[in-house]
């Protein structure tokens, strides 16, 4: 534990903290001894996992709401940080709640969706980054998905801003590397989290991973970047993929997708 808070800091920040992973994160990072900067929309919810952390764990806490896709996250996020050791900093948010056809999206869904999952993580790993860059030590993780794979049917802007993520993290993690800062992009498959409740799906041990091992899988391989792959099973998917022919394996991920809308639909 003691190891863990020296390579990191004092003070980790999670982006998108207020249910499901994130709210795992924040559990499983106070029972190493890091203090919190919890960011996310809903105030309530984040002072939840807020008081739990604090009651459970005795860390300190900080709770910021704020939308990520606001232009000015930036200088919120600083101001909410000021004069804190941040040595850890988890991009979590990004989840799509929509699986429908790009054309049959408003314009302006799909835009926020590209602040959400690729200004919003370049901005807090540029502000962020500079200075674990000048101590020599911290992390940055952005939380993704196994959709950066390949392009898919109803998931067209979701796959390429996870791709953005999956390609920013390899990029960053070359760059900060030699300055003994860790950068990992952790790619999912499907978790059973509160949104995918409100989805109106039931847990199905065979398909969805639970928060919590995800948190903690994410957790314990911040340092194997630039990539790490979260579930066993997900990896030997994703081993797969580059033995695929690309429109084979667009074909192959657009079927999944349109099967889990379909499913979502019903």
């Amino acid at each position: 534990m003691t190891d863990f808070r020296d390579k990191y800091g004092r003070w980790a920040v999670i982006a998108g903290a207020s249910e499901g992973i994130g709210a795992s994160l924040a559990d499983q990072l106070a029972a190493r001894g890091l203090d919190l900067v919890l960011i996310a929309r809903n105030g309530a919810l984040l002072e939840e996992v807020a008081t739990r952390a604090g009651e459970q764990h005795g860390v300190q806490t900080r709770v910021v709401v704020q939308d990520l896709t606001d232009p000015d996250v930036t200088a919120r996020v600083a101001d909410a940080t000021a004069g804190l050791d941040v040595g850890l900093v988890v991009y979590n948010a990004g989840a799509s709640d929509r699986t429908s056809a790009f054309l049959d999206n408003e314009l302006d869904y799909s835009l926020k969706q590209i602040k959400l999952d690729c200004v919003g993580p370049i901005a807090l790993a540029h502000h962020f980054g500079t200075a674990m860059r000048e101590r020599g030590h911290g992390g940055i993780v952005f939380v993704a998905s196994l959709a950066c794979v390949a392009g898919s049917a109803t998931l067209a802007v979701y796959s390429a801003v996870k791709a953005f993520q999956h390609n920013f993290a390899e990029g960053l993690w070359a760059e900060l590397r030699p300055y003994g800062v860790d950068v990992c992009c952790t790619p999912l498959g499907m978790t059973y989290t509160p949104a995918f409740q409100r989805m109106g799906f039931e847990y199905d041990p065979q398909m969805h991973m639970l928060s919590d091992d995800v948190a903690r899988e994410i957790i314990e391989n911040i340092a194997n970047g630039p990539v790490h792959v979260v579930g066993e099973t997900n990896r030997a998917v994703a081993s797969q993929v580059w033995t695929i022919d690309r429109r084979t394996l667009v074909e192959m991920m657009s079927a999944a997708s349109l099967d889990f809308a379909s499913k979502r639909a019903d």
